[in-house]
């Protein structure tokens, strides 16, 4: 026979502070976890989001980043003439050779600097990117030194605004517009014409070269034909795969400080479960000698206690998660560690992340609410009524 649930309600509301202190504590513990968590994530987003499975990006044999390659302007003409790439509106091939330089440029609040990637690209990047637009402004013009800024970059910099002049490389550049690319990393950029900035920042080389397939399946041969070429010495990625795998260390360490920060904290907030359990236990000697005596068995009064307890942290767990939905959508900041560069991204708050806080927290209920529970099923009915 099962106590009803009626009566564990009932004990709750005769102990509303500290029924209320548990929830508030859980609450902020799951809070905690769902931003770590919604960091993590967002920053994962950001670079797979930058890939596109119909791209490949090729880089100089055994570079493992878009900063360590270096590929020559024989080897792109080389590159853009394979018949598996696709074609443009002019009927050029898709083919983007582009410059990856980071630059130290000021930052517009709190002074200090601001690593920021300068890409030289041409016209045909527009195409090869199709995720990118332009949200306020104009594209540089060629021949001119102009660049565009990543909306997500733009009001961190310091003379980031459309029609402003920014100044690296000896020059002074005008902003002509900012543009996105669905939340992708691409927005923590600068872009500017190959011509014009290859000359002041890194000499007349390449970092990659971005090819747009006619199909996604041609892949493994564009790989193959690009690699076994001993004129190119070249290794080909699919772009979506090749970005995607650069946040790795850096999505280890988020998740990992997800788990040892809020597994401090929630060390804390089960304590206070234990405590608002015994508590609990303690003042109701009386009521567990006559939910015994009335042939409730000890595992009744088990399975009770433990309902209450977890029910206690559910609560809390919900209003975490209702603590945490704000941050959706916020951009935050932080150093790409393959480039070394900073790269603008939102807290990305999705129903996964909400579903793994609600457990964690039935999962501190259950912790914070076992032992307790056991101490008032195992309670001599004689010692319970003294």
């Amino acid at each position: 026979m099962k106590i009803p649930i009626i009566y564990n309600i009932r004990s709750l509301l005769r102990r509303p502070v500290s029924s209320a202190m548990t929830v508030v504590g859980v609450a902020l513990v799951v809070a905690v976890f769902i931003a770590m968590l919604a960091l993590a994530n967002g920053f994962h987003m950001a670079l797979v989001r930058t890939g596109s499975p119909d791209n490949v990006l090729v880089l100089r044999k055994g570079a493992d980043s878009e900063l360590a390659s270096g590929i020559g302007r024989n080897s792109a003409a080389i590159i853009a003439a394979l018949p598996q790439i696709a074609t443009g509106t002019d009927r050029r091939p898709l083919a983007s050779p582009e410059m990856f330089v980071p630059m130290s440029l000021d930052a517009a609040i709190g002074g200090g600097d601001r690593l920021v990637v300068t890409r030289g690209v041409s016209a045909q990047a527009f195409e090869v990117r199709r995720n990118v637009r332009i949200v306020e402004g104009r594209r540089f013009s060629p021949g001119r030194d102009e660049v565009i800024i990543g909306s997500a970059i733009a009001p961190r910099l310091k003379n980031g605004a459309v029609g402003d002049t920014i100044h690296f490389g000896g020059r002074g550049w005008l902003v002509a517009g900012h543009f996105s690319s669905g939340g992708s990393a691409f927005e923590s950029e600068i872009w500017g014409e190959n011509e014009q900035l290859m000359p002041v920042l890194r000499g007349e080389f390449y970092q990659v070269i971005v090819l747009r397939l006619t199909s996604a399946a041609l892949f493994d041969d564009v790989k193959r034909v690009l690699e076994a070429d001993p004129r190119l010495q070249v290794d080909a990625h699919r772009e979506s795969d090749f970005y995607a795998s650069q946040n790795g260390v850096l999505r280890v360490i988020l998740n990992f400080l997800a788990v040892f920060i809020t597994g401090i904290m929630a060390i804390g907030a089960v304590f206070g479960a234990v405590n608002t359990m015994y508590a609990a236990v303690a003042s109701r000697t009386s009521e567990i000698a006559v939910l015994l005596t009335l042939g409730f068995k000890p595992r009744s009064v088990l399975a009770s206690f433990l309902t209450e307890a977890t029910f206690l942290a559910l609560v809390g767990g919900l209003l975490g998660c209702l603590v945490a939905l704000p941050i959706n959508g916020i951009v935050t900041s932080t150093t790409n560690w393959s480039s070394f560069s900073m790269i603008a991204f939102s807290f990305l708050v999705t129903p996964r992340i909400l579903l793994q806080g609600l457990i964690f927290s039935v999962v501190m209920g259950v912790l914070g609410g076992y032992f307790p529970a056991r101490r008032a099923a195992r309670m001599p009915v004689v010692q319970a009524i003294r």
